[in-house]
C-alpha cells in the first residue's frame, strides 16, 4: 500500500482538521512548519479573501499544505420552512429586541465548483493537497484537480462512503468518526444511526479498502495517535485539540466554552446550519432539542446569525455553534508547533 506521509510529503503523521471560521493561514502554517500537514478552510471563504489567505499561507511555509471545500448540493429556497424556522426563533428575537426578518451577514457556505477550481488554477505551484467534505465534486472537475498535480483526499463516515470514494480514486481516505467536532461529513445517507465511533469505523475501513486512510475523531493525545496507527490508520486527523493554540482564531466566547465544564457534554445538532454537527451543548440546543425541523443546509444559519452576533456581542455562547469533539479535555493553550510534535510523540 502507498505509503501516506511519503505521498503528501510531510514528515509527521498528523493533519490538521480544516474548522471554518475558528481559523485562517496562521494555524495552518504552523502545522505544516512543525512537519504535519495544515489545512486551510475555504468553503465559507470569499474570492479576494480566499486569495488574501492563500498569499500568506504560501509566504509563512514552504511545505505542504491542504485546501479544503465542501461538496453539498446548493438547496433550493423554502419559504415555507424558513417561515417555520424563524418563527421557532421568534421568542429570542423578542428577547434580545430583533425584527423576525432581520438579515443575517452570515458566512456562506458554498460548494465546490468551477469558480473554485479556477482559485486552485492561480495558485503557483498547486497545492500539495485538495480536500472535501461531504463527497466529491463531478468527475470532470475531479480529474482536472488532479491533473494540476495535487492529491485529493476526502471523508467517508460509513464503509460504503469509503468504497465509494475510493471507487473514484481518491489518494487517502478520512475515516471519520462520531466523535468528531464539527459538521458529519456523511454524504450516501442521512441516517445518524449508521453512524460509528472512530475506533470502531477505522478497522473496517481499513480492511474494507486498499487506500491509506486516515483517523479522524475524538484523538487529542499522542496515546490516542498511536492507538489509531495500530488499528491501521497511515495518519491522523485533529482538530479540536488546536482550539486553544494561539494560532487558532476561535473566539473567546469558543474558548471559554472549552475550558469549562460544558465541554465535557456535546452532541450532533443540526439547529446552527441544516447538516448534523457536533457542538459544545448550549442554550439553543437544550431548549429547541439538538436535533429539529430546520432549512436545509446551510440555510438554517441565516435565522441564526442575528442571535449569534447579539449573544456574542454580551459574551455568550448560548446561540453560537461551540464546535468541538468528545475529546475537548485535550484542548491546551500550547503553540500549534509545540502540539503538533507531541501528537507524534508515539508514531
Amino acid at each position: 500500500m502507498t505509503n501516506l506521509q511519503a505521498l503528501l510529503g510531510i514528515e509527521l503523521p498528523i493533519i490538521q482538521a480544516p474548522m471554518a471560521g475558528v481559523q485562517g493561514s496562521a494555524l495552518a502554517a504552523a502545522v505544516s512548519n512543525a512537519g504535519g500537514l495544515g489545512s486551510l478552510p475555504c468553503a465559507t471563504l470569499s474570492t479576494p479573501v480566499f486569495r488574501d489567505e492563500i498569499s500568506k499561507l504560501v509566504r509563512q511555509t514552504a511545505k505542504p499544505f491542504n485546501v479544503n471545500f465542501f461538496c453539498h448540493a446548493s438547496p433550493a429556497a423554502d419559504a415555507a420552512r424558513e417561515t417555520a424556522w424563524r418563527t421557532k426563533l421568534s421568542p429570542y428575537y423578542r428577547a434580545f429586541g430583533l425584527e423576525r426578518e432581520t438579515a443575517s451577514g452570515g458566512p456562506q457556505r458554498r460548494p465546490f465548483g468551477h469558480a473554485e477550481f479556477e482559485l486552485l488554477c492561480e495558485m503557483q505551484p498547486a497545492p500539495a493537497v485538495v480536500s472535501f467534505h461531504f463527497g466529491l465534486p463531478p468527475a470532470d472537475l475531479l480529474a482536472r484537480i488532479r491533473a494540476l498535480g495535487s492529491k485529493v483526499i476526502s471523508s467517508a463516515t460509513t464503509i460504503e462512503e469509503a468504497r465509494w470514494l475510493e471507487a473514484r480514486g481518491v489518494d487517502a481516505i478520512i475515516a471519520q468518526g462520531l466523535e468528531a467536532g464539527g459538521h458529519r461529513g456523511m454524504f450516501l445517507s442521512d441516517d445518524l444511526t449508521m453512524q460509528m465511533g472512530t475506533f470502531a469505523l477505522l478497522p473496517q475501513i481499513v480492511r474494507a479498502v486498499n487506500t491509506p486512510v486516515i483517523a479522524a475523531g475524538g484523538i487529542a493525545d499522542s496515546t490516542g495517535v498511536a492507538a489509531a496507527m495500530a488499528l491501521g490508520a497511515q495518519a491522523v486527523q485533529i482538530g479540536t485539540a488546536y482550539l486553544l493554540c494561539p494560532e487558532a482564531a476561535t473566539s473567546p466566547v469558543h474558548r471559554a466554552a472549552l475550558q469549562g465544564e460544558q465541554a465535557g457534554h456535546t452532541a450532533v445538532t443540526n439547529l446552527f446550519t441544516g447538516r448534523p454537527a457536533r457542538g459544545i451543548v448550549n442554550r439553543l440546543m437544550r431548549e429547541l432539542g439538538a436535533m429539529s425541523e430546520v432549512p436545509a443546509f446551510p440555510l438554517a444559519a441565516d435565522a441564526i446569525a442575528p442571535l449569534r452576533a447579539r449573544a456574542e456581542s454580551a459574551g455568550s455562547g448560548d446561540f453560537s455553534p461551540l464546535w468541538a469533539g468528545q475529546n475537548a479535555g485535550g484542548c491546551r493553550e500550547v503553540s500549534a508547533a509545540t502540539l503538533t510534535r507531541e501528537l507524534a510523540a508515539g508514531t
